[in-house]
């Protein structure tokens, strides 16, 4: 039997909680990122997740934010382990950045992990600075005009 996906995307706090859910399990719990390094000052009320349920259970999350007053910058990007290779991933990011261009946005950027950086390449980023290190992490700065 096939479950349903929907996304959803706002600063609602069950919507908080299901990113939340999603990227303490994988960040934290199964990345070993340190929890105060995962939730930064960022994560505040104002802030607009992005999430994509799989029936009832968050399963890919991300967070939109103004990086200026053209560009968005979508981080956060996470999924759990058993909805990896559905394309999930995907489908949120094509969302957010739908998203954006609503809002006026003309271009996204993400600081994508070095080995997710073929992921991004397929959806049209491309990289525009040399690898650096974030949150203990190998990080390249992927962007791509919406």
């Amino acid at each position: 039997m096939t479950r349903l996906t929907r996304i959803k995307i706002g600063a609602a706090k069950p919507l908080r909680a299901a990113a939340a859910y999603v990227r303490m399990s994988v960040f934290v719990i199964e990345r070993n990122i340190k929890l105060l390094d995962e939730f930064d000052d960022k994560d505040s009320d104002q802030m607009v997740y992005g999430v994509l349920f799989d029936g009832k259970i968050p399963a890919t999350t991300c967070r939109f934010e103004k990086y200026d007053q053209h560009t968005l910058r979508i981080g956060r990007i996470a999924t759990l382990e058993q909805f990896r290779g559905k394309r999930y991933g995907t489908q949120l990011v094509l969302a957010m950045e739908d998203f954006g261009r609503q809002q006026g946005f003309v271009r996204s950027l993400i600081h994508s992990e070095v080995t997710a950086e073929n992921f991004y390449n397929k959806l049209g980023y491309f990289r525009v600075a040399k690898p650096f290190i974030e949150d203990g992490v190998k990080c390249v700065l992927v962007t791509k005009a919406l």
